[in-house]
């Protein structure tokens, strides 16, 4: 059985994924990249894992 942090953290890296490929076509910097990337797919997922407990 997959507990309620593992399926929100999953679908959260798959959104930080889609957006990551999105700011791509908007975007060159790297900087924005991989902070969509890291806040999106790592820190919110966190936060609310965190918060929920």
């Amino acid at each position: 059985m997959v507990s309620r942090d593992t399926k929100l953290t999953a679908a959260f890296v798959v959104l930080a994924t889609a957006l990551w490929l999105v700011a791509q076509q908007f975007t060159t910097d790297s900087w924005v990249l991989w902070a969509v990337l890291v806040g999106v797919g790592v820190v919110v997922p966190t936060v609310l894992n965190e918060v929920s407990d």
